[in-house]
Order: C-alpha cells, then sequence, then structure tokens
C-alpha cells in the first residue's frame, strides 16, 4: 500500500513537472514569436521616423549682408529647418557665417564658430562667437558695426520675440571687436543701416 501511494506521488510530481515543461515551452516559442512581431513593428515605426526627419519643415528667413556698393546691409532669404527659437537663432547665425550666396559680402570670417546662442525668456539673445571672429578685416568703424547689425538685425527682423542681442567671444564680454564698436551692452536693432 506505502509503495503504491509512494508511485501515486511520483507519478503527480512527474505529472506536473511535465505540465509545466509544457507550458514553459509553449512560453518560448510563442513568447519568442510575438518578440519577433515587436522587433518588426519597432522596425516599421523606425522607418516612419525616418520617413519624418525626411519631411522637415523649412522656414523661409532673411539674412542682412553688407554690400560693396553703398556700404549698407541688404536682404538675402534663406531656408532653416523650423524647430524651437534658440535652435532657428542658432541656424540664422550660421548661415551668416556661411556667407551670401549673391553678390554681397561676407561680414563674419568663414571660420568663425558659433559656440553658444540662448534667448532668455525677456527676449535677449546671447551670441557667443569664436575668437576667429575678431580677425575679420573690418575696414574701421563701418565694417565693424557691419559685423555687428548683420548679426542683431537678422535675428531681431526674423524672430519678433528677440528684443536685444550681446555679443560674446569665446564666452567673455569684450570691450571691442576690432576697436570700434562697444560690446559691453546689448544691442537693439537698427534697421536704419539696411538698404531700402
Amino acid at each position: 500500500m506505502k509503495k503504491n501511494k509512494s508511485k501515486n506521488k511520483k507519478l503527480r510530481i512527474l505529472l506536473v513537472l511535465l505540465v509545466i515543461l509544457a507550458v514553459l515551452v509553449m512560453v518560448f516559442l510563442f513568447g519568442s514569436r510575438k518578440e519577433k512581431i515587436k522587433h518588426e513593428s519597432h522596425s516599421a515605426g523606425a522607418d516612419q521616423v525616418a520617413g519624418k526627419k525626411a519631411e522637415i519643415t523649412m522656414k523661409q528667413v532673411t539674412l542682412f549682408f553688407l554690400s560693396d556698393n553703398d556700404g549698407l546691409l541688404h536682404p538675402e532669404e534663406r531656408e532653416i529647418p523650423e524647430s524651437d527659437i534658440n535652435s532657428e537663432a542658432r541656424a540664422v547665425v550660421e548661415e551668416l557665417i556661411r556667407g551670401p550666396q549673391t553678390g554681397l559680402m561676407a561680414v563674419i570670417p568663414g571660420n568663425t564658430r558659433l559656440r553658444q546662442l540662448f534667448v532668455t525668456t525677456d527676449g535677449l539673445a546671447y551670441v557667443d562667437l569664436s575668437r576667429q571672429v575678431t580677425e575679420a578685416n573690418f575696414y574701421g568703424s563701418s565694417g565693424e558695426m557691419a559685423v555687428v547689425y548683420s548679426i542683431v538685425d537678422s535675428l531681431a527682423y526674423n524672430f519678433k520675440s528677440i528684443k536685444k542681442v550681446s555679443l560674446l567671444i569665446e564666452g567673455n564680454e569684450r570691450e571691442t571687436l576690432g576697436g570700434h564698436v562697444d560690446l559691453s551692452n546689448p544691442f537693439l536693432p537698427d534697421y536704419s543701416l539696411i538698404a531700402r
């Protein structure tokens, strides 16, 4: 009788183990299929995101470059990716550094880097440029003003929330770019320097 009970107990344990094994096998087999499906749908989602990146909305902006003919700033249209104000303002200054695409003159040396750009909630844009901007051939105070107001007017004209622009060099305040225009205070836009 005891042998019979012991045999029945062993059979029950064996049966329970077989059921557990069968459940684990099914979970493994069907679970891995679900994982594959999830992975494939994730790939499709990644393709959709890549498709969205290809469809970036562009925004038209106006940049101001110097003309050799009259010494005034002249407009040139560009397109930049639509984004938040800091990214868009950064794109405007980077386009100014790239220079004009028409017969206008570049006022910022092409090897200048935009280190940082940040717009505060009260409308003050901090533009931090690399030291190469100071190596420009300014041709006196008017050339130096062209550099400053090319940046200031391009930012204020395109972004109504930007009221003033403060220029920094290598993260520091500087008295002047080339000895003429005082950089110690933020600049208000001056559209009188733009050709009509």
